[in-house]
């Protein structure tokens, strides 16, 4: 089974280095759900979530561009698996040809596909077999305010919310 999930902030975690890492959380079957990703791909969650306009587009918003003028649409995305400490994640997609859906389903990295589905504003869907195995209880992740020196913003981006979660 699998339960829709919303963004419940950027986080900043330890890593195993002590180095602190950037995540993403999600919130699905009263759990959450941390995923480790890149400060590129924190930045674009981020901007994507402020629904900021850049003169030029980044690359989620280029690729979202471009499905929509092709005649797509993504119609959700799908966090499936979690092997060896990764995070799997698949894209639904459809175009119609002649009047007729065809849909596909791409692979992609987490952080690529939640940066994608927050564009298209669609469905984020985890499944019970990576809650079961990932998810953690509300207050495991404790709400705090990082160190901005740790996980920059892009620029002009200059205040902090309930959106940042701080866990180890």
């Amino acid at each position: 089974m699998e339960h829709e999930a919303e963004i419940a902030g950027i986080g900043v975690g330890v890593g195993p280095d002590g180095d602190e890492v950037p995540a993403v959380i999600l919130r699905a079957r009263s759990e959450l759900l941390p995923i480790f990703v890149t400060r590129d791909q924190a930045n674009a969650i981020r901007l994507g979530l402020t629904d900021r306009v850049f003169e030029r587009p980044l690359t989620h918003d280029l690729l979202v561009e471009m499905v929509t003028e092709f005649g797509g649409a993504v119609d959700g995305v799908r966090i499936d698996d979690l092997t060896d400490g990764t995070f799997y994640a698949k894209v639904d997609a459809e175009v119609y040809e002649s009047g007729q859906p065809r849909e596909f389903v791409f692979d992609a990295r987490p952080s690529d596909a939640i940066a994608v589905a927050i564009r298209f504003e669609c469905p984020i869907q985890i499944a019970d077999e990576v809650l079961d195995t990932a998810g953690q209880p509300p207050e495991s992740i404790e709400m705090d305010e990082p160190d901005a020196d740790a996980f920059p913003h892009s620029p002009g981006d200059d205040d902090r919310d309930e959106s940042d979660f701080r866990y180890s």
